[in-house]
């Protein structure tokens, strides 16, 4: 599975209340080198074992309703969501954290 661009509000509330696990990364142009988590979250999102998790972005300068929403700090973050609900997140560029985290939904 890819990873999704959210475009709108409306696509980041369907997505996160969709009853499936979500995680989403956040990220910005103005937050710092983002290109090699964001890689190695397209290569979780291409792995079999995750196929349960649906997998997106959203770009918050282009989006601030959404960072506004969901209340992110800080660059990249990436958040685990179910039934609309915010269960988890990591923030940083740590390949394990990230790993950790994607590893820690995949059982839900």
């Amino acid at each position: 599975m890819s990873v999704s661009a959210i475009e709108s509000y409306e696509d980041y509330l369907d997505l996160i209340s969709s009853g499936d696990v979500v995680i989403i990364e956040f990220w910005t142009t103005e937050g710092g080198p983002h290109e090699t988590i964001s890689s190695v979250f397209e290569d979780l999102a291409s792995k079999s074992e995750f196929s349960e998790i649906k997998f997106a972005k959203v770009d918050v300068d282009a989006q601030p309703e959404i960072l506004n929403e969901a209340g992110i700090g800080s660059f990249p973050t990436f958040v685990a969501f179910v039934n609309g609900n915010k269960l988890d997140e990591f923030v940083g560029t740590s390949p394990q954290g990230l790993e950790a985290l994607v590893e820690q939904f995949s059982q839900v």
